[in-house]
């Protein structure tokens, strides 16, 4: 059974920057895609950030050349670098891995 456990949410003001951690553990963890994604409220979960097995990236319009997702196999973590953060970036995110998601947590980006 996959596990995940996201840390790094916090308040930030806007311009400013939150790294994201998620660790794993209960999967292969160098052989699955991995993601982010987070959810607002009031609005739907949305994909924000997802890297393949192999090192491919992809990256929601909205935090191109501002968000970067990375992974560790060796530690089995995977990261989101948020800079240039914006109040519409505020929402709990969330880590997936293997089709299980971790609890979530909050970024809150004040103006």
């Amino acid at each position: 059974q996959v596990q995940l456990v996201e840390s790094g949410g916090g308040l930030v003001q806007s311009g400013g920057s939150l790294r994201l951690s998620c660790a794993a553990s209960g999967t292969t963890f160098s052989v699955r895609d991995l993601g982010w994604y987070r959810q607002a409220p009031g609005k739907q979960r949305e994909v924000v950030a997802t890297i393949r097995a192999l090192g491919i990236t992809t990256y929601a319009d909205s935090v191109k050349d501002r968000f970067t997702i990375s992974r560790d196999n060796a530690k089995k973590m995977v990261y989101l670098q948020m800079n240039n953060l914006k109040p519409e970036d505020t929402a709990v995110y969330y880590c997936v891995v293997a089709d299980s998601w971790g609890q979530g947590t909050q970024v809150t980006v004040s103006s």
